[in-house]
């Protein structure tokens, strides 16, 4: 599998970063089979989808205040994007808040955030924790981490199937070897992306004026909020611990970022 991966990568499509590199390093070259275009186009109409039966239940940006703290947030944070790749002045941005319960947010490829009322009110959020997950949202969609899953989903099964083929795999065989290739493969990388996504979306927050220090009381948060987790091999998010200190590790970098919006004429290292 790892063989068809490689030929994958040499022969379908090259290696490149999706984002210019900032002040955190974010630099890793991605693999990329499916396009931009084919997953901002189903992300948009899933989107879209989520956004019509909300408003039929009528639990579509409820409470106007609330959604317009929201796009305050945003508008602020995207107007950094473009640090990061030219091209987000081409995305149509929306923002929108459900009311539900759910600890949850997200941004789809192309720009489209969700949150849902549950995150901000029973974490009672501040504008810069908000700024957090937001921040991280956005660099999911800045680096096209949706899009280079379903790239890897796409090579990782034509290895299966060419694997399974050679030497004659049951049914059953093919299912533990694909097992084993999302524990092995998937989640490091889901993992990986979820750092990453910490990583770009701090210095996101600081260079739009949000201190990156509400990052650790957000996931403090996060952390209370938790009532179990499952084991860090079979996790596709960092353990809280590892993402605080992961997150503290990154301040140095990006504190100055965040000074810098508060005295614009002064020069930090």
């Amino acid at each position: 599998m790892h063989m068809t991966l490689a030929l994958c990568l040499a022969g379908l499509t090259g290696c490149s970063s999706t984002t210019q590199l900032g002040a955190t390093g974010v630099d890793r070259r991605q693999f990329m089979l499916v396009s931009s275009d084919e997953i901002n186009a189903a992300s948009s109409q899933q989107y879209q989808q989520i956004i019509a039966e909300a408003r039929q239940k009528g639990v579509l940006d409820t409470n106007a205040a609330q959604v317009q703290r929201l796009r305050n947030i945003a508008n602020r944070l995207i107007a950094q994007t473009p640090r990061f790749r030219p091209d987000v002045k081409n995305w149509q941005w929306e923002v929108h808040l459900v009311n539900s319960d759910q600890l949850n947010a997200s941004c789809m490829p192309g720009g489209k955030i969700l949150f849902y009322t549950g995150i901000i009110n029973r974490l009672n959020l501040t504008d810069d924790e908000i700024a957090a997950i937001m921040g991280h949202e956005m660099s999911h969609a800045l680096r096209e981490h949706g899009r280079e899953q379903a790239s890897r989903d796409m090579a990782q099964g034509l290895g299966l199937g060419i694997l399974a083929a050679a030497v004659g795999l049951s049914d059953g065989a093919t299912q533990a070897v694909g097992m084993a290739a999302q524990v092995g493969l998937d989640l490091p990388h889901s993992r990986a992306q979820e750092a990453e996504a910490d990583t770009l979306g701090l210095e996101l927050m600081a260079r739009a004026g949000y201190n990156p220090q509400s990052a650790l009381s957000l996931w403090q948060k996060m952390g209370a909020a938790s009532t179990s987790a499952p084991p860090k091999f079979l996790s596709t998010h960092p353990p809280t611990a590892e993402r605080y200190a992961h997150i503290q590790a990154l301040l140095p970098r990006v504190m100055p970022l965040y000074q810098a919006t508060l005295n614009p004429g002064r020069r930090y290292g």
